[in-house]
């Protein structure tokens, strides 16, 4: 599990000088542990003694103690950096750094081994913050966050933001389910993307995705709306008309706060955004609705709908504290761990005992991962999905073990129908080889599952069923069950990490 960054700007006051800077690992890696190092004004002793040229330190190690106390305060700056190299603070840290260096290199040694030795370090150390900046800033997971992001933006300019834009009536703002699978589909992207453990890219990483479930979230709540019965009639209500206006500019609130999440917004801010939308719940609130039962629904729902707007707009700092990245100490990663180890021991007992009673209990442990909270973390989201297609994929295969085994061909069986449950039978042979596999996609019986799984599809789409509706039905069962399996074996070798 990484280590808090508080513990890495401690470090960094005590220790930085003592090793060549090593990208942050040992930091991270052993936060909990303190350098056996005495406090001292400076990281460098003092040098020739009292009976020496220099009382004290020499001015050389004395200018060497100046710049560790800036890198001290650039150090965790430069380690919890999640930018580019494009971006304005990754300018500023770069420029900073180049200019200790230089002031590293100005620092006269006189010829002596130990100042030359202390400057060496101290421009290592520079270097080697240098390098962790730009490895981080151009690491190819970076760039993929990047990318995905960019997807996200295209998406939303063309189907929301533009028409907004371009003065088109904010009613039109209509939101397609294609639209909203679309940003789904990308966030699920980014939750696999891998960070290796660093906490800049688990920064961007997780900056991204909250975003971008965000946007998902303020899309799909448009759809619920745009299924409702609303606006009401001005003539309902001398309240009536101002509720429709506050719902009008809440519709445009939405197009704007989608531009804010996903930087396609350059002039207002979330917080302006926040301050309009409380002045309507002010506003809201103030009209007298109390002697129409249908009016005062209807400002509730306005209310809501500002109230879902509201929740996203903290969004700008989201992700700057990186103790929320340490996940092994989630307590809802806990819980989901505890959850699949169960998971676990089941499917050990399944695949070796055979069906003795568990589905009660994996039902049970459904309806425990579906209690997790979440909150606005993806990644425990993400987390929480897979243990629920792991409780899914075990259940599926007792289920059809159960099926199998109550099976009882009568003679007029159609054939077509008989091949159908043969595939079966054979699927569920596969499926405990997938329930048991622990291996890597690189493996040859990673290739030997998914070709066996991949000819029994083609078998099934060979089955004519010869206008016999049960068959049918069973031959779609079977295609969908065979594809479930396949998608299971890719989530247990796709290597992804919370």
């Amino acid at each position: 599990a990484l280590a808090s960054l508080f513990a890495l700007t401690s470090l960094f006051s005590f220790s930085l000088f003592r090793k060549p800077f090593d990208g942050g690992k040992r930091t991270m890696d052993h936060g909990s542990q303190q350098p056996h190092t005495q406090q001292m004004p400076g990281p460098f002793t003092g040098f020739a003694g009292p009976q020496g040229p220099y009382p004290g330190q020499h001015p050389a190690l004395l200018r060497l103690d100046e710049v560790q106390r800036e890198i001290a305060a650039l150090g965790p700056q430069v380690c919890s950096y999640s930018g580019l190299q494009s971006d304005r603070e990754y300018k500023r840290l770069e420029r900073e750094l180049t200019r200790l260096l230089l002031e590293v290199d100005k620092v006269e040694t006189e010829g002596r081994p130990e100042l030359q030795q202390a400057r060496k370090r101290a421009a290592g150390e520079v270097e080697g913050l240098l390098r962790y900046l730009e490895g981080n800033a151009t690491h190819p997971s970076r760039l993929a966050i990047e990318e995905l992001t960019q997807e996200v933006q295209n998406l939303l300019n063309e189907g929301v933001v533009g028409p907004f834009r371009q003065g088109q009536a904010q009613d039109a703002f209509e939101i397609s389910e294609e639209l909203v699978e679309a940003v789904q589909d990308v966030a699920m992207r980014l939750a696999q993307v891998k960070t290796g453990g660093s906490v800049p890219l688990r920064k961007a990483r997780y900056k991204a995705l909250t975003r971008v479930c965000a946007v998902q979230e303020l899309l799909e709540g448009r759809v619920r709306t745009q299924t409702l019965a609303l606006p009401l009639s001005d003539d309902t209500h001398e309240a009536v008309q101002r509720i429709n206006q506050v719902m009008a500019q809440v519709s445009g609130a939405r197009c704007q706060e989608v531009a804010l999440l996903m930087g396609l917004s350059g002039r207002d801010s979330c917080a302006h955004l926040a301050r309009v939308l409380t002045e309507l719940l002010v506003e809201l609130d103030a009209l007298d609705v109390s002697s129409n039962a249908a009016v005062r629904n209807y400002r509730k729902q306005v209310v809501e709908e500002i109230n879902g707007l509201l929740k996203h707009l903290d969004l700008e700092v989201e992700g700057e504290d990186t103790r929320r990245y340490d996940l092994a100490q989630n307590d809802s990663i806990r819980e989901i761990e505890a959850i699949r180890g169960r998971v676990s021991v089941l499917r050990e007992e399944v695949l070796r005992h055979g069906a003795a009673g568990q589905g009660t209990e994996l039902q049970g442990l459904l309806t425990h991962l579906d209690q997790v909270d979440t909150g606005r973390n993806p990644c425990i989201r993400e987390a929480r999905r897979r243990a629920v297609l792991e409780v899914q994929a075990l259940i599926t295969f007792l289920d059809l073990w159960e099926a199998l085994g109550r099976r009882n061909p009568g003679p007029d069986e159609p054939p077509p129908h008989a091949s159908v449950w043969r595939v079966l039978a054979s699927l569920g042979n596969l499926q405990a080889q997938v329930l048991g596999f622990d291996g890597k996609r690189a493996d040859k019986s990673y290739m030997v599952l998914e070709e066996l799984l991949t000819k029994q599809l083609l078998a099934l789409d060979a089955v004519d069923p010869q206008g016999d509706q049960g068959t049918k039905t069973a031959r779609k069962q079977a295609v969908k069950h065979a594809q479930n399996i396949l998608n299971y074996l890719d989530m247990k070798t796709d290597e992804w990490e919370y």
